[in-house]
């Protein structure tokens, strides 16, 4: 076939293959498209007429599973669609001007600290790039990067499903953090043997929970968990009525609770290893200008306990 000859499939097609991986069945993914699941179905077989293989195994209890071939179609899929997206962008702005989306994930207690800053001094550098966020805890990035519907994320330093590709922008250790009329909070540091007996406030996310219970594991102590939540704001609300302490990474500039009850940051005795916190991004494709633009923007910036 001559170079100039365009294929025999399309991109409309190759993207409705690709979605339909990611969402496991042809319902779902026709529901993400706002498309008829009969249209999607349709597209994949003609691709795999086009094809000459068969690149799906589809069973209606079951969903979608991809053959080998399929696998290294989607594979192939994601590097085209993404050229063709960028294709379409590049022609949008001047020459040399970043335009078009990123979408950006980001571990929940880590927005506060790292989104107000990226977005507002980002923005400002570029404002027709399309900034989107999606908060989602370690384990519900999985697949996302990969996928290509997350181009970006800031997380913690421990393990993220897949093999993405990392850079380190700070690191902070735990501390305690207590009631301000609490007795505990005129000294400067405590010993996690010295909670042993008090009510933990636990952040029950992961990997935030793991952390601070290999924390405490370490030390040799069992801590009396009293109550969980999933963010740290309710973690600091909990602990400023006085109904126990917390284990936290990020430290907030207000050294109050939501409602405005006083709290009080101590450091652990002896000193705890910090925790990382990365940006990271899929190993494949290549990322955008925009995206680079982005990671780099926000590896010059002075974060909080950056060496």
């Amino acid at each position: 076939m001559d170079a100039l000859d365009a294929p025999g499939f399309t991109l409309r097609q190759l993207s409705y293959l690709v979605c339909a991986a990611d969402e496991g069945t042809i319902a779902a993914a026709a529901a993400r498209l706002h498309v008829s699941a009969s249209a999607i179905s349709e597209a994949i077989s003609e691709l795999e007429r086009e094809l000459g293989s068969q690149l799906t195994v589809r069973r209606r209890a079951r969903g979608l599973t991809l053959t080998s071939t399929g696998a290294d179609v989607v594979a192939r899929a994601r590097d085209l669609l993404a050229s063709s997206r960028e294709l379409e962008t590049s022609l949008r702005g001047a020459p040399g001007e970043l335009v078009g989306p990123v979408t950006i994930g980001c571990y929940p207690t880590l927005a506060p600290t790292i989104l107000p800053p990226l977005l507002a001094g980002f923005g400002r550098a570029h404002p027709r790039v399309e900034l989107d966020i999606v908060e989602a805890t370690h384990d519900r990035l999985e697949g996302r990067l990969e996928s290509g519907r997350i181009d970006v994320a800031f997380v913690y330093d421990t393990l993220v499903p897949g093999e993405p590709r990392r850079a380190k922008l700070f690191a902070l250790p735990a501390h305690v953090v207590v009631a301000g009329d609490d007795p505990l909070a005129a000294r400067g540091s405590v010993r996690l043997a010295e909670l042993a007996e008090r009510d933990l406030i636990l952040l029950d996310a992961p990997p935030s929970s793991e952390h601070t219970l290999s924390l405490f594991a370490a030390a040799g102590v069992t801590p009396r968990v009293r109550h969980r939540v999933q963010s740290s704001e309710a973690v600091r609300a909990l602990v400023g009525r006085g109904l126990g302490y917390g284990i936290l990474v990020q430290r907030p500039a207000n050294p109050a609770s939501y409602e405005g009850y006083p709290v009080a940051m101590l450091e652990i005795a002896p000193r705890v290893p910090p925790v990382g916190i990365d940006v990271i991004w899929p190993a494949s494709p290549e990322p955008t200008a925009r995206t680079r633009a982005l990671i780099e923007f926000a590896r010059s910036l002075p974060w909080p306990g950056r060496p």
